[in-house]
């Protein structure tokens, strides 16, 4: 059965399973109750529930919703556009509904041209005092990732194009990035191929250490390239802020580009 906002007043944001919903149109605070069903998109009350890309055409008038059973909130896409979760993870009309976890989730649902318009969605759990609870609360900082200093200066060289925040950014080769670091390490004999033992050792010390994405091979599923390891490496090291754009500054005494040639060459 639908839900209507008004109904949630009064509603104590601390009982487990009560789900909080936003959009930059509304919110809404639904308790719990089996058979319980919240609907969202670009349509009106009592269509939807939650209202969500209201002036964009390509967002379905009743675009998903919740429905609360067997203890948890599930989430089905009823769009003609795909609805995309966390990790990438994409909904179609045919997607088998997905149980929403205790805790925050963002869902994005597909627009016009580039717009995404996103619904933050926000299940409590026990003892838990609602989305606005910790406004107080210490900031916590990134997790970072130690890496000694020629460590450093190879994944500055080899992901430059991560630092400089590009679109789709690729590492260099091994080769290019050694003919750049013979500029910046005259004597460190660098080559593709120690430059490739070190970024594995790397990835074998992060990967024990719970990094967050895939940086060793799974002999269980098809061996993914070395290629898509090191941009994981890479994207991940930027995104926790472990790389730095001032890191960037290691290479100033370089006379090479970002291609690995010296300055002034074609």
């Amino acid at each position: 059965m639908p839900f209507s906002a008004s109904l949630a007043r009064g509603v104590a944001p601390t009982a487990p399973g009560t789900l909080h919903a936003r959009t930059v149109t509304g919110d809404l605070c639904v308790p719990p109750s089996p058979g319980r069903t919240v609907r969202f998109g670009r349509g009106e009350h009592p269509d939807v529930d939650l209202e969500v890309g209201v002036d964009d055409l390509r967002v379905s008038r009743r675009h998903g919703e919740l429905t609360y059973r067997r203890g948890h909130w599930w989430l089905r896409n009823t769009g003609r556009q795909l609805v995309r979760l966390p990790r990438g993870r994409m909904m179609h009309t045919t997607t088998e509904p997905v149980p929403l976890t205790t805790g925050y989730t963002p869902l994005f649902v597909k627009g016009s041209g580039y717009r995404e318009h996103l619904v933050e969605l926000y299940v409590a759990d026990h003892d838990d005092q609602g989305p606005g609870s910790r406004r107080r609360a210490d900031t916590l900082r990134p997790q970072t990732w130690a890496l000694d200093d020629d460590e450093r200066l190879l994944l500055v060289v080899l992901g430059q194009r991560y630092l400089l925040y590009e679109e789709d950014p690729r590492p260099l080769t091994y080769s290019m990035a050694a003919r750049q670091l013979v500029h910046l390490r005259p004597y460190g004999n660098w080559n593709g191929r120690k430059i490739e033992y070190r970024i594995e050792a790397v990835r074998r010390r992060l990967h024990d250490a719970g990094f967050r994405y895939a940086l060793m091979h799974d002999r269980s599923e098809e061996r993914p390239s070395d290629n898509s390891l090191l941009h994981n490496l890479l994207k991940g090291l930027v995104e926790s802020t472990t790389l730095v754009p001032p890191d960037l500054n290691l290479m100033d005494d370089a006379p090479g580009g970002p291609d690995g040639t010296p300055a002034g060459q074609p």
